[in-house]
């Protein structure tokens, strides 16, 4: 059996059967955005994400697909330390990514707040129509991803299984797509493997 990434914890945080099914981004203090087509898959959810957030330089809630806040990307600290911080709505640290480090390397890792290592994504192929990435997770089963990233239309699998999906389909928004994410999953550090992807997929674009 491979092993999960993590289960969903009593905190406020979204780390349940999440499923990054089916939310909604919105800068802090913004209203969120509507716009959603459908709903998540049994026992996952759906959360929307903005294209290149890390550009943005503000604070960004993530939400799901019933606006509720499940995230929080402090994008502040980004203008400081070059540092993108998932966090609890409340402001808990559980993930941080170093920007800089993908415009310079084929590889990137999500650290914890203690500073270990929580997965290192690397780009192991790039086509004119398709990429494949590899995911690292220390003392769990490695990742990977199939589909197109650049358009943010593929699927990371582990162990054989679906864990989550990308797509733009789902929602209106312009600049956003959602990720879909099973049951059982760890959704900070999905949401955040994703966030990477995007980051080095679109370096220099």
């Amino acid at each position: 059996m491979p092993r999960r990434l993590g289960r969903r914890g009593a905190a406020p945080v979204a780390r349940r059967p999440l499923a990054a099914a089916a939310a909604t981004g919105a800068v802090v203090g913004a209203a969120t955005s509507g716009g959603r087509r459908g709903g998540a898959g049994p026992g996952g959810r759906r959360y929307q994400m903005r294209q290149r957030m890390f550009a943005l330089g503000d604070d960004f809630y993530i939400t799901d697909e019933h606006g509720n806040r499940a995230f929080k990307i402090d994008g502040k600290v980004l203008r400081v330390r070059s540092t993108l911080k998932f966090e609890t709505p409340d402001g808990q640290e559980l993930y941080k990514i170093q920007e800089k480090i993908a415009r310079i390397r084929d590889s990137m890792t999500i650290e914890r707040p203690d500073g270990s290592a929580a997965a290192k994504v690397h780009n192991a192929l790039i086509t004119p129509l398709r990429d494949r990435w590899t995911i690292d997770v220390p003392g769990g089963a490695d990742m990977s991803t199939k589909g197109n990233i650049v358009n943010h239309e593929y699927r990371i699998s582990q162990g054989g299984a679906v864990v989550a999906t990308v797509s733009r389909k789902w929602f209106r928004v312009r600049d956003t797509y959602g990720v879909e994410i099973a049951a059982g999953q760890d959704d900070a550090l999905l949401l955040a493997i994703t966030v990477v992807i995007d980051m080095m997929a679109h370096q220099g674009r």
